[in-house]
């Protein structure tokens, strides 16, 4: 089984930020820890054409979308994410989160503020 670090996003300590083990950052993580928001979701973008159901991609595009104002594309991610199997994903604390624990909680959240916007 392939394990990848995720960590919490700065937006909100719920959104997922998928990290890879290896070097290569073909997760986005990087550079959305470096808040370059459109290169991270280039990254992803690109890795979702060969890795369409990849749940730290989904989440992390997801997390991008939320942050950018783009609420419906990221609720659209997290619900693809529930659609899938779910996957145990390493924290870098050292603990592991389920994909669908952390897309459950993220799109409550991005439902959550678009029903404070809508008020």
């Amino acid at each position: 089984m392939i394990k990848h670090l995720v960590s919490a996003g700065a937006v909100s300590a719920i959104l997922a930020l998928a990290a890879p083990i290896h070097a290569k950052d073909r997760t986005g993580y990087q550079a959305i820890a470096a808040g370059d928001l459109a290169a991270a979701e280039r990254i992803l973008v690109a890795e979702r054409r060969i890795f369409p159901s990849r749940p730290e991609l989904l989440l992390n595009l997801a997390a991008i979308y939320g942050r950018t104002g783009r609420t419906a594309e990221a609720s659209t991610l997290y619900a693809r994410v529930l659609k899938l199997p779910a996957t145990m994903l390493d924290l870098p604390s050292g603990r592991e989160a389920s994909s669908h624990a952390l897309a459950t909680v993220a799109l409550a959240a991005v439902q959550r503020n678009l029903a404070v916007a809508s008020r």
